[in-house]
């Protein structure tokens, strides 16, 4: 039978989304895969059987990953590398590279590279942003200021929370926010900030999960040209917010070599640029948020144990929503005066309907998703003064309204074929409002597709 390994391995790399090189023992590359030519902008008849330092003349023995594999037979894992490819034109990647064996005898090196060419981009822009803005004596990027004053609602585990905040505030130990998204854990943060003694002194905030790894490092501590290919001297956001406080919301999406890190941050009081040899002493305050519970976060490996519990020395815990049902109300008010003003518009009040709808709804996006669906509302709203049903999205009232009727139930029929009814319509509407897209209804719905298929059947909707 004949051996369809490597015809099989071929296709694999040609339809991977990391870009694949493999260089020879004479640095001549032997395989280039098509998301490596899409990422570097080469076509495969520039680069194979040619030398690797003809194609990319900006490299050499030291700034190249693989020949540094090649070379020195060691492996490098997930290491930056910005270089000008033959077309001059500038790339950023995240590249695992190693030497390759055979029988014992070093054969070649193989390097896989992920694209961050427009991260490193936005990266860069907002770090110059900031370091301009402190020159100029302006603390923020943004012009929002927000305080303890900012905050509404009266829901007593809420409250709690916030007058924990407010003590908080009157001290300089690190805190950890945990709260689901969207449940204001920056708000409260900056809340801190400004009802401190540090409030004329910088707020920086850095969100952990959306930067890679090896960025995000060079972000916090600042880099030293050379650290690595195509870094430059500039500092961190440690160094910005000298005197002042730093941010760092969804810490547990931070890796474990970048915790271990910031722990010694904590612990030493210096940081040291990426590439560089000096300590660099800081003043800062650090405030850390999760999104998950941060015991289980640590069951998981999410967050060490013991960064945890150096940074867990004043904890807020933010309800969700769901568990604050008496704010509904104000809140939902609060951001129609707020888009009043905005729009222009001229509600003065909630039916009731909608009020009660928004109570018997679970919120899974917390209270900026209550705001986001206001937001919209208000903006189909023309010369009515009462915000009612109609005025939201179809997306909204599928998920929203879908339990809330107004008219009476027929207490005539049984419970089941009660449920049965709810259940048959909640699914009409949702699969309406997803244009009968299947699988995006199941999603909606929080259910299998294989279970939305079942009810189509038994309920004998048809979605053509």
């Amino acid at each position: 039978m004949k051996d369809y390994t490597k015809d099989i391995l071929e296709t694999i790399l040609e339809y991977i989304d990391e870009g694949v090189h493999v260089i020879d023992n004479e640095r001549k590359t032997i395989l280039y895969n098509r998301a490596m030519t899409e990422l570097e902008g080469m076509k495969k008849v520039d680069v194979l059987n040619k030398d690797f330092l003809e194609v990319f003349p900006t490299l050499d023995q030291t700034s190249s990953t693989l020949l540094k594999a090649l070379n020195k037979e060691e492996k490098i894992i997930d290491h930056p590398q910005t270089y000008m490819n033959n077309h001059n034109k500038e790339v950023t990647t995240i590249n695992t590279t190693v030497p390759i064996f055979s029988n014992h005898k070093r054969i070649g090196a193989l390097e896989i590279s992920k694209n961050i060419t427009k991260i490193k981009h936005l990266s860069d822009q907002i770090m110059s942003l900031q370091i301009e803005l402190s020159k100029t004596g302006k603390k923020e990027l943004s012009q929002n200021k927000f305080t303890f004053s900012s905050i509404i609602g009266s829901n007593k585990r809420f409250t709690q929370a916030i007058d924990y905040a407010k003590k908080a505030a009157k001290f300089l130990s690190s805190v950890l926010i945990y709260g689901e998204t969207g449940t204001g854990k920056e708000l409260v943060a900056q809340s801190i900030h400004y009802g401190s003694n540090r409030a004329k002194k910088p707020f920086l905030a850095q969100n952990c999960a959306a930067i890679p790894e090896t960025l995000l490092e060079g972000i916090l501590f600042g880099t030293v040209k050379g650290g690595f290919t195509g870094a430059i001297n500039r500092p961190g956001l440690f160094e910005q917010a000298s005197g002042g406080t730093v941010f760092l919301d969804e810490i547990n999406s931070m890796g474990m070599q970048l915790q271990s890190k910031l722990l010694r941050v904590l612990q030493e009081g210096t940081i040291r640029r990426v590439g560089g040899l000096k300590n660099i002493p800081i003043d800062i305050r650090i405030i850390a948020s999760t999104n998950e519970e941060p015991y289980e976060a640590i069951e998981k490996g999410k967050i060490r144990k013991d960064l945890f519990y150096r940074i867990n020395v004043i904890p807020i815990y933010l309800p969700p929503l769901r568990e604050r049902v008496d704010d509904i109300e104000i809140l939902a008010k609060y951001f129609v005066d707020k888009y009043n003003q905005k729009l222009n518009k001229k509600i003065e009040s909630i039916d009731l309907f909608v009020l009660n709808a928004f109570k018997n709804y679970k919120w899974p996006g917390n209270v900026r998703e209550l705001e986001n669906i206001i937001e919209g509302a208000m903006n189909i709203v023309e010369n009515e003064s009462i915000l009612k049903k109609e005025h939201f999205s179809p997306q909204a009232n599928a998920k929203i309204f879908a339990l809330t009727y107004e008219n009476h139930i027929d207490l005539k029929t049984s419970l089941p074929e009660t449920l049965e009814k709810i259940e048959k319509n909640i699914i009409i509407k949702v699969l309406k409002s997803c244009n009968n897209n299947i699988s995006r209804a199941a999603l909606e719905l929080g259910i299998k597709r294989q279970t939305l298929q079942h009810k189509l059947r038994k309920y004998k909707i048809i979605t053509k």
